[in-house]
């Protein structure tokens, strides 16, 4: 089994910053890369940026240069630093981590942690 826990949402005025945190826990041989999604009501879910193992990173086109995806010296934490906010970002952000363990490959998300941004 492999679990992964965000932390870190809740309700910033526009222009403010945001931390999220996803931790991902259980059996784990590797992990090929990490990465943040979102989802408003009424939209479809969309990359905000994803992190390979080689360090890589990918970004969706409405958050370059106001969002950063990191790791920890853990490897198995990934962080998004969220700066710039604006009503556009107001969604459901999953976290995603593609896991090899003793079951086979597994894309494991996490419960999702709510990003509200006022005006």
């Amino acid at each position: 089994q492999v679990q992964l826990v965000e932390t870190g949402g809740g309700l910033v005025q526009a222009g403010g910053s945001l931390r999220l945190s996803c931790a991902a826990s259980g059996i784990i041989y590797s992990i090929n890369g990490m990465g943040w999604y979102r989802q408003a009501p009424g939209k479809q879910r969309e990359l905000v940026a994803r992190l390979s193992s080689d360090g890589s990173t990918t970004y969706g086109n409405s958050v370059k240069g106001r969002f950063t995806i990191s790791r920890d010296n853990n490897k198995n934490t990934v962080n998004l630093q969220m700066n710039s906010l604006t009503p556009e970002d107001t969604a459901l952000y999953y976290c995603n981590a593609d896991v090899l363990n003793d079951r086979g490959l597994v894309a494991a998300w996490g419960q999702g942690t709510q990003v509200t941004v006022s005006s």
